[in-house]
């Protein structure tokens, strides 16, 4: 088993470590709350009465820092950093806690970022379909008058194909007499 064991991440030089061959990735509660010097049955119970991580917290089968398989209280991988957001900076040790409020406000940025990206992107996505909805419409009517010029104009073109020598000379005949336009 220790073959497949890697450092996820170091709380206060303390290596946290996953069984990375397994399908899902479990890391064990205790080191971190060792790591921290936050009470870890304190932060057991926080976990087992959580909605959430109540259903995914569990004993699983962990190389401990002694390097020794324990079983251990595990979280799966996804939710260890939604857990460590809900430590308090207050309840942990002195030389953690910078650490702790850093990544609590890098949790609170990547949150931000990720709703408010979301809603600018709504924002520019209805703007650039109005952009091009009334784009979209106005070739729509240019076309429509464009078509009826073509019409009007083909029209015109099968008049002076089937122009005939007899309508010409017809016209030809017909006196031109100037007249004042009426005012």
């Amino acid at each position: 088993m220790t073959n497949s064991i890697k450092t996820i991440a170091k709380i206060n030089n303390v290596a946290i470590q996953v069984d990375h061959e397994s399908a899902e990735k479990w890391v064990p509660i205790r080191p971190i709350c060792n790591a921290l010097d936050v009470d870890y049955p304190t932060q057991l119970e926080k976990i087992k009465e959580h909605p959430i991580l109540s259903s995914t917290v569990g004993l699983r089968p962990t190389v401990a820092a002694d390097e020794k398989d324990r079983n251990m209280q595990c979280l799966p991988i996804r939710l260890i950093f939604g857990w460590l957001f809900t430590i308090n900076p207050n309840n942990v040790k002195e030389e953690a806690r910078e650490a702790l409020i850093h990544y609590q406000m890098e949790c609170y940025d990547a949150l931000f970022l990720y709703f408010a990206e979301k809603t600018d992107f709504l924002q520019d996505k209805q703007t650039l379909i109005d952009e091009k909805a009334t784009q979209f419409q106005s070739i729509q009517i240019q076309f429509k008058s464009a078509k009826e010029r073509l019409a009007k104009a083909k029209d015109e073109f099968d008049k002076a194909r089937s122009y005939s020598f007899e309508q010409w000379k017809a016209e030809k005949m017909q006196p031109k007499l100037p007249f004042p336009e009426n005012t």
